[in-house]
């Protein structure tokens, strides 16, 4: 998206990017495998590894090459370049169960009968990183996952700061970019444009991409 489309990369930094949310939530639970899940957690069995791999492949500069070693290379300096993460930086959870579910949909994570009891393992966690970096410098990149939640999603959010000098009385929203993992590959930009008809009024669309 980014390295081969021009319109892209001149506003890929602090300037114009104002956060970056990265999503993973699935809408079941442990479903009677909690005991081997406890081991790892949310975090080791998938902020650490999958969300951090799409955080790099946002975050890198270009590579001199497409080839493997020249991408991987990138991603490692922006993974040695994320401040070391605080505790007010940090919210766990865990999923409590459904009464009007069905199922394995009634069990919250500690009514499993394959978790420990009284396990403080997070089912949930949100992260916000830092990069320390001349490009992302005060971005903050929002890595959140969990199970139990609503629904199945995987994204990538990236949203741009305000119009500065706003002629528009605080009507616009601010851009996004929303890069759809599951379900459904997709890739959209919310945008502000004039609604049809004579009067000026503002409304969010979206350009499907």
């Amino acid at each position: 998206i980014r390295f081969g489309n021009r319109i892209f990369n001149p506003t890929w930094n602090r300037e114009s990017i104002a956060s970056v949310l990265i999503t993973f939530k699935e809408p079941f639970g442990t479903q009677g495998r909690g005991g081997y899940f406890d081991e790892f957690g949310i975090i080791r069995d998938v902020m650490q590894n999958h969300l951090l791999q799409i955080l790099s492949l946002v975050a890198m500069e270009k590579p001199a090459t497409c080839q493997p070693d020249d991408i991987r290379n990138e991603k490692v300096k922006v993974l040695k370049n994320i401040r070391p993460l605080q505790l007010s930086d940090v919210v766990l959870g865990q999923y409590i169960g459904n009464p009007d579910g069905e199922g394995d949909e009634k069990l919250g994570y500690l009514e499993d009968p394959t978790v420990p009891k009284g396990s403080q393992t997070p089912t949930y966690a949100l992260a916000a990183l830092q990069i320390n970096n001349e490009r992302w410098d005060g971005v903050p990149f929002i890595l959140r996952c969990g199970k139990g939640k609503c629904n199945l999603k995987a994204e990538v959010r990236i949203q741009y700061h305000d119009v500065p000098g706003d002629i528009f009385d605080g009507k616009p929203k601010r851009n996004e970019m929303v890069i759809r993992v599951q379900p459904g590959e997709a890739l959209y930009v919310k945008m502000m444009t004039k609604s049809p008809g004579i009067t000026f009024d503002m409304e969010e669309t979206e350009l499907d991409l």
